[in-house]
């Protein structure tokens, strides 16, 4: 269990509502769509609309500072059984980088690699007290791009299972370009937290509002936003 899964819920039934894929940029193909993750006629670009205000206000903020910038969507609402495919994909992924064979992957060694992909994946659960932070409609994954729709270059992409993922990875590194790196998640971290959003300690792509994660990093006694089909 997560230190954020101890937050109790008070949910507060706000709907979800459509990001305006006209006024963000996306990435295209959504990125767990084209693996064949498990989303049924359900779509990854929907949040809560108290969500999706603050995410208006970190874009006006952006382009105030940045015109032509925009924030580009890689991930949002995740259903429980896309959670549940992408951290089997995630154990995988662990068990090839560890020479092992992912067709014969034993318990003992399942449960040796879960540590290393709980950092970045939170586990589903049946129980509603315990949310994966994206089935919530409350967290995003997001990443910038200029005023020619090209991608700022972060360091690392978005998901990978390594410290270069941590929001400050480059802020102490003597690598060729560390601190162009370390300066763009800089703006991207001081717009979303500008706009009322937390960042995810170990993921430089992932801001939350309203859900237990935001609690827990807000020090707020409680979330707003529990799992979207305990909140419908």
């Amino acid at each position: 269990m997560k230190p954020y899964q101890a937050i109790p819920i008070h949910e507060c039934h706000e709907p979800l509502v459509p990001i305006p894929l006209d006024r963000f940029a996306v990435v295209d193909p959504h990125p767990y769509q084209a693996l064949g993750a498990p989303y049924g006629d359900q779509s990854p670009f929907w949040l809560r609309a108290g969500v999706l205000e603050r995410l208006d206000r970190a874009l006006d903020h952006l382009q105030t500072e940045y015109p032509g910038w925009r924030i580009q969507i890689f991930d949002a609402l995740r259903p429980i059984p896309v959670q549940q495919f992408m951290v089997e994909r995630a154990i995988l992924e662990v068990a090839i980088a560890r020479n092992l064979d992912p067709a014969t992957l034993s318990d003992h060694d399942r449960a040796a690699i879960l540590p290393e992909v709980q950092t970045f994946w939170a586990i589903p659960s049946s129980d509603p007290g315990t949310p994966p932070p994206h089935s919530t409609g409350g967290a995003i994954d997001v990443t910038l791009v200029d005023e020619h729709g090209e991608p700022i270059d972060m360091g690392s992409p978005i998901d990978e299972l390594s410290p270069r993922s941590y929001p400050d990875h480059f802020a102490q590194s003597d690598l060729e370009q560390a601190s162009d790196f370390h300066q763009r998640r800089q703006i991207l971290q001081r717009i979303l937290t500008h706009a009322g959003f937390a960042q995810h300690p170990q993921e430089w792509w992932h801001f939350c509002y309203g859900d237990q994660m935001w609690a827990w990093l807000s020090h707020a006694p409680h979330a707003y936003y529990g799992r979207v089909s305990d909140a419908t």
